[in-house]
């Protein structure tokens, strides 16, 4: 039985009102925080990254695909996972099918990940997803854009994700949040989900979730916006709806599962 405060028509019509103009100023707030987005100076990428595609051996600016911008998504999936992390997936559920409308606006997407191709093109057979997605096992991509770490880095405390530094982490990380990456032995919701892609959490948490746009001017790629962790609460298509439903998020560890796992116990 839920407990919840109730009211007549007229009672909630008022408090809809009265909430609708927080909404409306968070709307009006988002919509200031991506003007300030899109005036962040642009850095010139000179060195040259090189992906496995369907397609082939493609370059950076091969991703593009006649486009003047690229939207990519850093994807949770490190050479040793055999699938793909379970919240980079249900994001992915939520972008698939996006493509050729952000295509038809001069903006070209691809998701990147550090397992080899032939990895991702199974993993995104079995999810049933149609978005390009390159593999930069051969790359320092993930490196340069901050959502790819050695062990050593963890050992040393040398990791610089989501524009902060980590403290050392001698044992496997357990993660009392998916934000928060805690020593706590072996148990919490980090080892759950590293569970699920086959790995330990040491070696789960090394490659890290993201967002990173580029652009294309005349002939160069310039990096202009990179996002990380709870940043990407937006892009996260399930919680949006979730915010809206009336028991909101309501949720006490990790919950989700591939798409497919749902009712397998």
């Amino acid at each position: 039985m839920m407990d919840h405060m109730t009211g007549t028509r007229e009672e909630w019509l008022k408090a809809r009102l009265d909430l609708l103009q927080d909404e409306k100023e968070l709307t009006r707030r988002s919509d200031e925080l991506a003007r300030r987005r899109q005036e962040l100076p642009w850095v010139r990428v000179d060195k040259e990254y090189l992906f496995d595609t369907d397609e082939g051996s493609a370059s950076l600016a091969d991703l593009f695909r006649g486009r003047s911008q690229l939207l990519v998504y850093h994807f949770m999936f490190g050479p040793d996972y055999t699938a793909g992390c379970p919240s980079c997936s249900s994001i992915a559920d939520g972008f698939n099918g996006i493509t050729t409308h952000l295509e038809n606006h001069d903006v070209a997407f691809s998701a990147i990940s550090r397992a080899p191709l032939a990895k991702l093109q199974a993993f995104k057979h079995r999810m049933g997803w149609s978005f390009p997605w390159a593999s930069s096992f051969s790359s320092d991509f993930n490196r340069d854009f901050s959502v790819w770490f050695t062990a050593e880095q963890q050992r040393e405390g040398s990791i610089e994700y989501n524009f902060r530094r980590e403290a050392p982490s001698p044992e496997a990380l357990a993660g009392q949040t998916m934000q928060e990456w805690k020593l706590r032995g072996s148990e919490g919701p980090v080892a759950q989900i590293a569970a699920m892609t086959g790995t330990d959490v040491a070696t789960y948490t090394r490659d890290r979730p993201g967002l990173s746009a580029f652009v294309l001017n005349e002939g160069t790629i310039y990096h202009t916006y990179s996002s990380y962790a709870r940043g990407l609460d937006g892009i996260w298509g399930m919680y949006q709806w979730l915010d809206r439903a009336p028991m909101g998020r309501n949720e006490n560890g990790i919950w989700w599962r591939l798409h497919d796992e749902y009712g397998q116990g």
